[in-house]
């Protein structure tokens, strides 16, 4: 069964907010397994006017948070109500690699697989992709704790 998740739904879970949610929706879920999710990347983002103002692409890091913001809702969808009441924090990040650019206009997708969960550390193998293109990917780990 594949789950969708439209930007309330993705509120409801994570606690960021603009600028700082990166993901606009979540195309495919499959709890346990794997999460799709969408970053629709526009010129009006606020980091654009710094990074850089003659060619703006979006910050590597931001790519790694939109990533890591995707395994808290595949985490979220995976455990049920066992996360409620828990913050979902970013531990570590191993392997990260990044291909290409992502500019205005682009589509970024997101996509976290699960590996494995231990006393509630998290581990998934990510990777984010504009138009079947590589971008990055990194191994990501994050931990829910006690609010």
């Amino acid at each position: 069964m594949s789950i969708k998740l439209d930007i309330l739904q993705i509120q409801e879970f994570l606690p960021h907010r603009y600028p700082f949610l990166l993901v606009d929706k979540v195309v495919e879920c499959e709890p346990g397994v794997r999460l799709l999710g969408v970053k629709n990347v526009t010129y009006n983002e606020p980091f654009f006017q710094g990074h850089f103002p003659q060619k703006p692409i979006m910050p590597g890091v931001l790519i790694l948070e939109a990533l890591a913001q995707s395994t808290g809702l595949l985490a979220s969808e995976t455990a049920g109500d066992e996360l409620a009441g828990m913050i979902y924090y970013l531990v570590g990040i191993d392997k990260a690699k990044f291909k290409r650019p992502v500019v205005p206009g682009d589509q970024l997708m997101l996509e976290a697989r699960f590996l494995k969960s231990k006393r509630n550390i998290w581990a998934f193998e990510c990777r984010a992709e504009v138009d079947g293109e590589f971008v990055a990917s990194a191994e990501i780990r994050c931990a829910a704790v006690v609010n």
